[in-house]
């Protein structure tokens, strides 16, 4: 199974998926031009992984920006994350002053059976 890189762009994030280190990073802004063509590759991926998933896995979401098409994206990849059965951690990467984006990373650790830590940052980079 390849990892995944992704040069982040204007409108759509960094992503680095690497399976030998069990770990999923989604940076940067997701505004592209098509959400679901942009994460279908994304999603396929953990499909793959959860067949044979790390004894740990941690996933890094520090968006500074997302859409609605993006956001039922990201929700689609965190229920996909949900069928494996080993430990999973969901880091929740947020601005001190950006209400929006805590509370869009409450709303999935309210829907998402997976443990989320919301972590509070100066400032993205």
């Amino acid at each position: 199974m390849e990892d995944i890189r992704i040069e982040g762009t204007p409108k759509t994030p960094s992503v680095e998926f690497n399976t030998a280190g069990g770990s999923l990073e989604i940076k940067g802004r997701s505004i592209p031009e098509n959400s679901i063509e942009f994460y279908k590759p994304l999603i396929e991926w953990i499909e793959s992984y959860a067949k044979a998933p790390q004894g740990n896995t941690v996933v890094n979401i520090q968006l500074e920006y997302f859409n609605t098409s993006s956001s039922k994206c990201i929700l689609d990849l965190f229920k996909r994350l949900e069928v494996i059965s080993k430990e999973i951690t969901i880091n929740w990467y947020y601005e001190e002053d950006d209400e929006d984006m805590l509370e869009a990373g409450e709303d999935y650790d309210a829907i998402i059976n997976i443990p989320f830590k919301m972590i509070e940052i100066a400032e993205i980079s």
